[in-house]
C-alpha cells in the first residue's frame, strides 16, 4: 500500500513534471472510484495543473482550485506516461481507473491491480470536503508535529501501538508497513497499549516515527513513479522480511496475522524475547 512517503514523492514527481500544464484528457476507466458527480470528471478538461501535494495517504492534484483527489488504497498506483496511449481509456474489468492527457503530450494512469478495487477518486472545491481526508490527524512530518503532539494523539487512541499508529484519525499518512519498521525502530512491542507509554518509550517512538519516515520520504524522491515500489522494499528492515535475521540482532523476523493482513516484528527487540501467537491459531499475548 503506498504510504506518506511514496505519496509525498508522487505529488512532488507529478508537480515537477506537470505544474503549468493544460488537461486535454479526463477518461475514467472505473466507474466505481469515482465518488462524486458534481462537477462532472469533465470539469478538468481544459484547466491548468498548478501542482500536486499530499494529505495523509491522499494524493491532491490542484487544477486552480478545482481538486482531484486520489487515494490509491492498498493495491493502487499512478503511472506517467510519456507519451499518453492515444486510444481512449473504456470502462472495464482490467486495472485501469482513471487516464489524464496534458498538453505536452504527456499523462499518467492510475491503476489498481488485483479484485478489491478500493481505490477512490473526488472532484471537489477543497480536498477537506473529502470526509477521508477532513478526519485525518495531524501529519507526522509537520513541522509543529512535536513530542507533546504525539503523546495527546496516543493519549485518546484506545487499544494497541501498532492499530493506532495505523489508524488514520490518530496519525495522518502511517499504514501496515511504516508502522511495523516504526516499532521496530523504536523497539516497541505492537501490542503495548498505546495511551500508556513511559517517557522513555514515548521519546523513542518520536524519534523512531520522525526519522523512518524522513528517511523513507528522502530516499524517494528524485525516484520516477514506476522505481518507487522497489525503493519502498529495499528500505524496509522488518515488514514483509519474515524469518529473515533482524539487521539489528539477528534473530529471525516473526510474523503475525491480523484480519486479512500480516505485519512483522523481532522478539528480542521488541517483546523481549516473547513470540506473539499468531492469531490464525490462538488469541495474541499481550
Amino acid at each position: 500500500m503506498p504510504e506518506l512517503p511514496e505519496v509525498e514523492a508522487l505529488a512532488r514527481f507529478v508537480t515537477e513534471r506537470a505544474a503549468g500544464t493544460v488537461v486535454e484528457r479526463a477518461e475514467l476507466a472505473s466507474l466505481a472510484a469515482l465518488k462524486t458527480y458534481d462537477p462532472p470528471l469533465g470539469a478538468l478538461v481544459g484547466r491548468t495543473l498548478a501542482g500536486a501535494s499530499r494529505r495523509g495517504k491522499y494524493l491532491c492534484l490542484d487544477t486552480g482550485g478545482l481538486w482531484l483527489v486520489a487515494h490509491l488504497a492498498r493495491a493502487g498506483w499512478l503511472h506517467w506516461r510519456d507519451p499518453v496511449p492515444p486510444a481512449r481509456a473504456r470502462p472495464g474489468k482490467g486495472p485501469l481507473a482513471l487516464r489524464v492527457g496534458l498538453s505536452s503530450g504527456a499523462g499518467f494512469d492510475l491503476t489498481e491491480q488485483g479484485t478489491e478495487k478500493r481505490l477512490a477518486l473526488w472532484l471537489v472545491g477543497d480536498p477537506s470536503s473529502v470526509e477521508g481526508v477532513a478526519r485525518l490527524g495531524p501529519d507526522p512530518l509537520d513541522a509543529g508535529f512535536d513530542q507533546a503532539a504525539l503523546q495527546a494523539v496516543l493519549a485518546g487512541a484506545p487499544g494497541q501501538l501498532k492499530t493506532a499508529l495505523a489508524d488514520q484519525s490518530v496519525i495522518a499518512g502511517v499504514g501496515n508497513a511504516y508502522s511495523d519498521e516504526i516499532l521496530w525502530a523504536a523497539k516497541l512491542s505492537p501490542f503495548k497499549s498505546a495511551s500508556k507509554l513511559d517517557a522513555a518509550e514515548l521519546g523513542r517512538l518520536y524519534e523512531a516515527l520522525k526519522g523512518v519516515l524522513g528517511a523513507a520520504v528522502e530516499r524517494s524522491l528524485g525516484q520516477a513513479a514506476k522505481e518507487l515500489k522497489d525503493a519502498k522494499r529495499a528500505g524496509l528492515a522488518v515488514h514483509g522480511r519474515s524469518g529473515q535475521p533482524c539487521p539489528e540482532c539477528g534473530s529471525p523476523v516473526r510474523e503475525v496475522y491480523l484480519s486479512n493482513r500480516s505485519f512483522q516484528y523481532c522478539p528480542t527487540c521488541q517483546t523481549g524475547g516473547k513470540v506473539l501467537a499468531d492469531r490464525r491459531l490462538s488469541r495474541l499475548l499481550k
